[in-house]
């Protein structure tokens, strides 16, 4: 079995075994005609069930023919232009050759004796996003598994910094006075993060939103002021910049004046519109994150990196030793004093995946303006999806996009009763998905059904818009149809 080792030895093994799956998944995305194949659980699940993990094939290519089988063929592909559904975005060749050094040679990102070279580049982009985003000389962070943790990791700094921050106390304010303020369409990891960090029920603070889905700083202001004039601690107040529902962006300024007249920690969920920071047409929307005590940034959205690749940044490098602990087999307190460089003491994790080498490949042959033109690409074809649907008398659409989301319900002529509509729109969806055609997502907005398009790809143009928009339209269609001769 010692020839399935990685090394000098088997050199040669390797590139036989990896050029053979690298051909597979390339033919299979060469062939590849629809984002699914509308394979069910109930047909998929059986072909698992029946491997037993404790007969192995002993050969590469039989393997494939079974990954083929279970895997590949039935996968979701981000890369089609109709799969218009969540946040995953296609992604870039120099990100996937990175991925693949960075799986061979397998450094783990906790200490600089396990990563020599990985350290430095890890510190390198941190400095670059951070640069980019504008927070100043004693800027600092850390790689994350994704936006959820880099949320978690933000609040957890924000919760140590607030809780002797009330005047005249002698000793810590208790966690259940501590607040946190996010808008009502925030990420949902704020509540998670909020319970995860020992927070009561009432920590998080919904503000309301405007019709462009924004957080309205007017409540914010009467908020915060109630705060404090219940006895309370105001922990931090989380804007987004880029919402997962709508793409909207919170007033950034404005809210950075807030936090400044009440002494609050900022942090920004950029996990989705952190793109912007390599726009070449669209940056300003925005400018105010550099007054951003921490922010979460997520290249795996729209950086077009492969997952997992997400960072927390923060203004002020101090405020990490809140996430530093040590120990001495891994990192000893010596090795500060020794400035020998350990991403561990920055980091929730301990073992750690290479992610920022996928960032680095890509930036050193596209280059951020390679980044940014197609993400503006996105930005702009949702615009153009809006005016689809806006002139589409079969669709409601909810908000102007900002970034690349278009969120909309089919409204049919003859049917006014709001619940068979939301059959109607939820059906629709599902069918789509079952047929392999294209892929959607679905949220709700005031308690209704909607349908979602979370654009990312470059790939996709309007006349697929137009398309995708068609065959909802016809599998509503098709359901009320059904619907009314039910009840006849």
């Amino acid at each position: 079995m010692r020839s399935h080792l990685l090394n000098g030895l088997t050199a040669e093994h390797y590139r036989r075994s990896v050029t053979e799956g690298v051909e597979r998944v390339a033919a299979q995305l060469a062939t590849t005609d629809r984002p699914f194949t509308g394979v069910t659980v109930d047909a998929l699940a059986p072909r698992i069930e029946r491997i037993d993990l404790d007969r192995p094939l002993y050969d590469t290519t039989a393997v494939l023919d079974e990954l083929e089988d279970v895997y590949l063929r039935d996968a979701v592909y981000f890369h089609h232009p109709r799969y218009l559904a969540h946040l995953n975005c296609p992604v870039v060749v120099p990100a996937v050759l990175g991925e693949a050094v960075l799986a061979a040679v397998n450094s783990s990102l906790d200490t600089w004796d396990q990563s020599a070279g990985g350290t430095l580049i890890e510190r390198k982009l941190i400095d670059w996003t951070a640069a980019r985003v504008g927070l100043g000389p004693a800027a600092d962070g850390v790689f994350t598994s994704g936006g959820t943790q880099s949320n978690l990791q933000a609040l957890l700094l924000a919760r140590e910094e607030a809780k002797p921050a009330r005047a005249g106390w002698d000793h810590p304010a208790p966690l259940d006075t501590l607040r946190i303020f996010a808008s009502e369409v925030s990420h949902f990891s704020v509540k998670k993060s909020a319970k995860l960090l020992g927070l009561g029920p009432d920590a998080v603070v919904a503000i309301p939103v405007d019709h462009d889905k924004r957080m309205q700083t007017l409540a914010l202001a009467r908020e915060l002021e109630r705060c404090a004039k219940d006895g309370l601690v105001p922990m931090t107040v989380v804007a987004t910049a880029g919402t997962t529902d709508f793409g909207s962006i919170d007033p950034l300024p404005e809210i950075a004046e807030l936090c400044a007249q009440h002494g609050v920690w900022l942090h920004v969920d950029a996990a989705y519109g952190c793109g912007l920071l390599a726009s070449l047409k669209y940056r300003d929307r925005i400018d105010g994150i550099e007054h951003a005590d921490s922010v979460t940034v997520d290249y795996h959205k729209s950086f077009f990196q492969p997952v997992s690749s997400s960072a927390l940044l923060v203004r002020d490098a101090a405020t990490l030793r809140h996430a530093t602990y040590h120990a001495e087999y891994l990192n000893p307190r010596r090795m500060v004093r020794e400035r020998i460089p350990n991403q561990v003491d920055k980091s929730l994790q301990t073992t750690r995946r290479f992610d920022a080498l996928k960032l680095w490949m890509t930036l050193r042959v596209m280059g951020a303006d390679g980044i940014g033109q197609l993400f503006d690409e996105v930005c702009d074809l949702a615009q153009e999806g809006f005016r689809l649907l806006a002139a589409d008398p079969r669709y409601d659409v909810v908000v102007e996009p900002t970034l690349s989301t278009l969120v909309f319900r089919y409204l049919p002529a003859a049917v006014t009763d709001p619940a068979e509509i939301d059959r109607a729109n939820l059906y629709a969806r599902k069918a789509l998905f079952a047929s392999g055609d294209a892929v959607v997502a679905g949220t709700e907005v005031g308690g209704r059904h909607y349908l979602k398009f979370t654009l990312l790809n470059p790939e996709t143009t309007p006349a697929d818009i137009a398309a995708v928009l068609d065959l909802i339209a016809g599998h509503a269609e098709q359901y009320l149809g059904e619907s009314l001769e039910r009840a006849s």
